[in-house]
């Protein structure tokens, strides 16, 4: 089944607000083995020019997950999760996110294309504090395999 062209331009909002926390910041690092103490010892986050810890550049995944549920889970897209894999993430960070922040965020439907028998999605999450400052956009693409791969054509590069 075919992804839903008619979302590509839609835009929704997460309903809350979330508040960046210091364990949060923490958990993160550690889960995803950054040593940098930046984003543990205040001390150290302070020899770089920040006033506390800071998160790590890809922190605004917490979010951007969440908010391309709001998307891939409305059965009108029409997304078999079980098929869905991730392609690829981008992120381009304003400033760095830090504990207190209260953040919001708005994702995008930019692109819902298909090839070779696979559709992908391209959502752009925006990361805003609730004072409208642009923190971090987070692009990822999502492939949905299709049911049957398609065979090579001829002439087609392996």
């Amino acid at each position: 089944m075919a992804l839903n062209q008619s979302f590509v331009g839609r835009s929704y909002r997460l309903p809350w607000v979330y508040e960046v926390g210091r364990e949060g910041i923490r958990d993160l690092a550690y889960a995803i083995g950054d040593l940098n103490r930046a984003y543990r010892d205040p001390e150290v986050a302070k020899s770089f020019g920040h006033a506390d810890i800071v998160a790590t550049p890809t922190f605004a995944t917490v979010l951007a997950v969440r908010s391309h549920h709001v998307v891939t889970d409305d059965p009108e897209l029409g997304m078999d999760y079980s098929r869905m894999m991730h392609s690829s993430q981008r992120f381009i960070n304003h400033r760095p996110i830090k504990p207190g922040d209260r953040l919001i965020c708005e994702v995008h439907v930019d692109d819902i294309s298909s090839r070779m028998g696979n559709d992908y999605i391209t959502l752009r999450s925006e990361l805003l504090t609730e004072d409208g400052e642009a923190i971090c956009s987070a692009i990822a693409t999502l492939i949905v395999r299709g049911e049957k791969p398609v065979a090579a054509q001829e002439g087609d590069s392996a």
